[in-house]
């Protein structure tokens, strides 16, 4: 076979075999197709697009370019995936209460980059809690508590990595082929056989507007039932972040919180819709809002955060953190935002608060960079609230006094306060 011809082909809008995408995936990843005809390739697909068997093709191919994670002793296990957001803390309050419903949680999660957190950086905000297990351990872990979250030890889908690090400079992001195999190859080779996806959708997510994250959503369902795995897709807004905080470990306070029945409405309601439906696939229960009812009991009874606390002490962490939020890194200052007039909340830009946020030190902007646990933010209004003048719209809090009033004034114009009421939107835009 050859690269250049399969460069073409693509190039001219054409249909690649499945044995064209092995040999570029399989001769990528092992160092024999340079970048710059990759590059090329991956260019043709993003101006050209592919059929839905090219796309299932990629990525069963990518998802088999490194380990595959056998979770077949443990039966029914349904995975949740996010394609990103800020503020998002749903993994931290969703597996526990799953997990305390005897579903098993085998769970992989990755760290932050860029203006989205990650799940990893905020678990370690709690001292002691080991991400970096050994696969042995992780599934030990599993079968005697029902649950685990852990980093990306394994080499599962190498050839995403690198074919994911390309598009980055080249530009070749938003393409709904390359995100959706990137995504669904990580999700195959990571086990589960059932799969929950949270598509976000807004100024904080990866898919701006609501038509193209419903084509994502779509693919990476079709996907999933070509490589038999059952998948349901959430789309949910993200165009503000979810719930108060943004930030590791104030996201975990209000993790914790949550466990303990102190959810805001927008987290309440993405949690228990996406954990739903991981019940239905789990065979827990067809009727979704009753299978949210049970959610809410596990939490009133104190079920989901005792899980949460068997979680962090069989992992190392320290459950002291937990039962007193206290203890959790605090910044040094904590300045707050005032409104400078009366009116709604109208708009509050949820990627600008990811950033700000980021640049106190809650993010990274390359992957070496480390974090600062304490940092962050606090948002106390959010879309649809009234406020008055000089009422506490958001906290921000920095171990740097300089970078915190540089947040506060580029926070102030996150906010677009208008006269007329304005509605708060529900959070969940379409189930697939």
């Amino acid at each position: 076979m050859d690269i250049q011809k399969i460069i073409a082909k693509k190039r001219d809008r054409q249909e690649l075999s499945k044995e064209e995408i092995e040999y570029f995936i399989t001769n990528y990843t092992n160092g024999n197709i340079p970048d710059y005809q990759a590059a090329a390739l991956t260019m043709a697909i993003y101006l050209n697009g592919m059929t839905e068997e090219e796309t299932t093709n990629l990525t069963l191919t990518m998802a088999h370019s490194g380990d595959i994670l056998d979770l077949s002793e443990f039966g029914t296990v349904v995975d949740k995936h996010s394609t990103g957001g800020i503020g998002d803390k749903v993994t931290l309050i969703l597996a526990p209460i799953i997990a305390s419903l005897g579903i098993p949680v085998a769970k992989m999660s990755g760290r932050g980059l860029g203006y989205t957190g990650g799940t990893i950086d905020k678990l370690e905000a709690i001292p002691g809690y080991r991400t970096n297990i050994k696969i042995e351990e992780f599934k030990e872990n599993v079968g005697k508590i029902g649950i685990s979250l852990m980093g990306q030890t394994l080499n599962l889908a190498p050839a995403d990595k690198k074919l994911y690090a390309l598009r980055d400079t080249i530009a070749a992001t938003e393409s709904i082929p390359l995100i959706s195999s990137s995504i669904m190859s990580k999700k195959i080779a990571a086990g589960a056989n059932k799969i929950v996806l949270d598509v976000t959708c807004g100024s904080g997510a990866f898919m701006k507007d609501l038509n193209q994250a419903i084509q994502l959503a779509k693919t990476m369902k079709k996907i999933g039932e070509l490589a038999q795995k059952e998948t349901v897709c959430v789309v949910t807004s993200m165009e503000e972040p979810l719930g108060k905080a943004v930030g590791n470990a104030l996201e975990v306070i209000e993790a914790i919180q949550a466990l303990k029945g102190n959810m805001t409405e927008d987290v309440q309601e993405v949690v228990l819709t996406l954990g739903a439906y991981m019940m239905k696939l789990a065979d827990k229960g067809k009727d979704i809002e009753g299978n949210k009812e049970k959610m809410l009991e596990q939490i009133q009874s104190g079920e989901a955060l005792k899980k949460l606390k068997e979680l962090i002490q069989i992992q190392g962490g320290d459950v002291s953190y937990v039962e007193n939020i206290e203890l959790l890194p605090k910044a040094k200052y904590v300045m707050p935002v005032l409104a400078t007039k009366c009116g709604y909340v109208k708009t509050l830009d949820a990627k600008s608060i990811g950033e700000i946020s980021m640049h106190l030190g809650a993010g990274r902007m390359k992957k070496e960079d480390s974090i600062d646990p304490a940092v962050g933010i606090v948002l106390e209004k959010k879309i649809g609230d009234y406020v008055k003048e000089n009422e506490i719209l958001a906290y921000v809090h920095t171990n740097n006094e300089e970078k915190g009033q540089e947040a506060v004034k580029q926070l102030l114009d996150c906010y677009q306060i208008v006269e007329e009421k304005v509605e708060k939107r529900s959070c969940i835009l379409k189930v697939i």
